[in-house]
């Protein structure tokens, strides 16, 4: 069955309210994204300012040059996932274990140019794997459906890992996505800007869900 994760992409701790407002009454797991504006060209909230309703799992998906800066205070408010960006000139296994050991599942996304076996350590240790085709640190981007071919590489690797996808998911694309083996949909603007942002997720919940044939 097929996840839709709610985006949260925001620069304040008043737009971050202001986002969570909006999807409240609907959403139960939602993906919030952190930057040091550098990694990403935009810099978003830092732990520090993300917070979230009883009952309700948070990813985060770090945006980083050096993500070890943020990573104790993430191991602080014990969110559900964390995912990392293999791109980063950090090494990441320590800190994947890291997290692991106080029981937080842990991610990592891998960008359109980044091939999965140049990273199979970091697959093999992950829970997660995103395939991120967006823009990093704002609402959009385009899904290009070629990155698909990178779940079968992923699975070689770690037949068990989850399988995600950030950037520029839609109603038109969604069920292709599903098909192609995504499992966690990470939708941003698609939710966040709709007119009825509960009734866009919705669509996407039975788009991603629907049984059919290629």
């Amino acid at each position: 069955m097929g996840t839709v994760v709610p985006c949260v992409t925001v620069s304040t701790p008043e737009e971050y309210k202001a986002s969570l407002e909006r999807i409240h009454l609907f959403a139960t797991r939602i993906h919030v994204d952190i930057s040091d504006g550098v990694f990403a060209p935009t810099k978003l909230i830092g732990p520090e300012h993300i917070w979230w309703p009883q009952g309700w799992e948070v990813d985060v998906h770090v945006m980083a040059e050096q993500p070890s800066f943020f990573v104790p205070q993430l191991v602080a408010i014990r969110p559900h996932m964390v995912t990392l960006h293999v791109e980063t000139k950090e090494d990441l296994l320590p800190m994947l274990q890291q997290m692991k050991q106080v029981g937080i599942k842990v991610g990592i996304s891998l960008m359109r140019q980044t091939v999965p076996s140049d990273f199979a350590g970091l697959i093999e240790a992950a829970d997660h794997v995103m395939i991120f085709s967006g823009e990093l640190g704002k609402y959009g981007g385009t899904a290009s459906l070629m990155q698909l071919e990178k779940i079968r590489l992923i699975k070689n690797i770690n037949a068990g890992a989850e399988i995600g996808w950030d950037g520029g998911i839609s109603i038109e694309n969604a069920f292709s996505l599903a098909q192609g083996g995504v499992e966690v949909f990470n939708v941003g603007g698609a939710i966040q800007k709709a007119a009825d942002p509960q009734a866009a997720y919705n669509a996407l919940v039975k788009e991603v869900n629907k049984q059919g044939v290629m």
